[in-house]
């Protein structure tokens, strides 16, 4: 897979895109890290917003620069990429949306900043818009961390145990049931004596019902989706 990303601050990605899985994926060749300035694609290097028509808070991100970033990098790829837009209005990112993504051989994220961006952006380029919370972040960069952690670790080869992935939390709706590894105790708290049974038809049946119960205790919206 290809992933460019498009930001006025790729420097915030070299560290998050350098350790753990994302590296590893890199160095397996699995994955392709591209890092796109679109300062460097503005007429004006210094001038990529500027205030909004009819009054407002703050600047808003102009639409030449993003547009001249997007057509120059597309000019040099051999497919077209799935444009994903970063932004609060953006359809609710969750685990069935990261696994289609992981299907895709060329992604292209585009980070916003400031106000936001014209509605020309939006409007004149093919994009998905993609939210990761109700909440509002100083820009998309850190969303597009989030979409990009969540997705490359669903390519197959990434993880070292391929189970890894199906039995993670929202991997089947379902929040991930206990986790307990050794001592068997700990400040006197005990890992219960099923897991260390070796009765592997007792221990499903364990972790499925201790599933179903911590998404009914944490999350009881996501078992309406069962």
């Amino acid at each position: 897979m290809r992933i460019d990303i498009v930001t006025l601050f790729p420097e915030m990605f070299e560290n998050v895109l350098g350790h753990s899985m994302l590296k590893i994926a890199r160095e397996k060749g699995l994955v392709h890290y591209g890092l796109f300035n679109i300062r460097e694609y503005a007429e004006n290097r210094r001038c990529v917003d500027d205030r909004p028509y009819g009054g407002g808070p703050g600047m808003v991100m102009k639409p030449e620069p993003i547009f001249n970033t997007i057509e120059a990098i597309e000019q040099q790829a051999d497919v077209c990429p799935k444009k994903i837009l970063l932004t609060p209005q953006g359809l609710p990112f969750s685990q069935p949306v990261a696994r289609e993504l992981a299907k895709e051989p060329y992604l292209m994220l585009i980070c916003g900043h400031y106000e936001g961006f014209d509605e020309r952006v939006r409007l004149g380029l093919d994009v998905t818009e993609l939210s990761i919370g109700d909440y509002v972040l100083s820009g998309g960069e850190i969303a597009a961390m989030v979409v990009i952690d969540a997705v490359v670790r669903l390519i197959p080869g990434v993880l070292g145990d391929p189970d890894s992935a199906a039995t993670e939390s929202f991997s089947e709706v379902l929040l991930e049931y206990p986790q307990y590894t050794r001592p068997a105790e700990y400040r006197g708290m005990k890992v219960p004596d099923v897991l260390m049974s070796g009765n592997h038809q007792k221990i499903k049946e364990w972790q499925k019902d201790h599933a179903v119960k911590r998404t009914g205790e944490r999350r009881p919206d996501l078992l309406n989706k069962i």
